[in-house]
């Protein structure tokens, strides 16, 4: 705990007073125009991958940046959706993955570790839909089979979403895009689903839908 109480006093002293007339305006509202839906995992930083100020981006982090269907769970990730769109107004959603996934992990061998986890075990359920998009042929190799799956879950969860009511309603209505992402811990980079394509593919290369 040191070390936070450290960076708290660094932050206080030097970082705020930079920033103290960004804060006033964020004091008493909150204007984000994106929720990110990312793994609670300690290694996926969204501000810093985005090099967002506060206030630009709304989170919502769990194990395994898993949505469970709408309806299906009123727990936070469904009330946090929920209170971005209708309330917030939120334009974009972003679904991002990452290498090296936890959850995905044990969802690949389910037998191994979770006896003593049982509400791990539940939340992991919501990921089984990812084999659904595995593709044809699943690889043999157990690394390329462990990637695929990270992407396929970030697909499965994005399938998720579109069932909230509120984001059927954004998306018919135009007013709501919906974004599946993967994240290389150990590259920094960051892939796209391309609906058009069928396939990740860089984030550069998406700028250009929204220009």
């Amino acid at each position: 705990m040191l070390h936070l109480i450290e960076g708290y006093r660094k932050f206080h002293a030097e970082q705020f007073p930079q920033l103290k007339d960004h804060f006033r305006l964020l004091a008493d509202r909150q204007t984000p125009e994106v929720l990110v839906i990312t793994c609670a995992d300690s290694r996926v930083v969204p501000d810093l991958i985005l090099q967002a100020e506060p206030g630009d981006l709304f989170l919502c982090r769990n194990a395994g940046n898993v949505i469970p269907p709408g309806g299906e769970l009123a727990g936070g990730v469904s009330a946090t959706i929920e209170y971005a769109v209708e309330v917030l107004k939120v334009k974009d959603v972003i679904v991002c993955g990452h290498s090296d996934c936890g959850a995905c992990k044990a969802a690949l061998h389910p037998q191994k570790g979770l006896e003593k986890l049982p509400l791990t075990a539940l939340w992991l359920r919501f990921i089984e839909a990812a084999w659904k998009y595995m593709g044809p042929e699943i690889p043999k190799d157990e690394d390329e089979r462990f990637t695929r799956l990270i992407h396929a879950n970030v697909l499965a969860q994005l399938e998720h979403l579109k069932t909230h009511p509120e984001v059927k309603r954004g998306l018919a209505a135009g007013t709501l895009r919906v974004h599946g992402w993967y994240y290389d811990i150990l590259t920094g980079t960051v892939e796209a689903w391309s609906e058009q394509k069928k396939q990740f593919v860089p984030l550069e290369e998406t700028a250009e839908e929204f220009s």
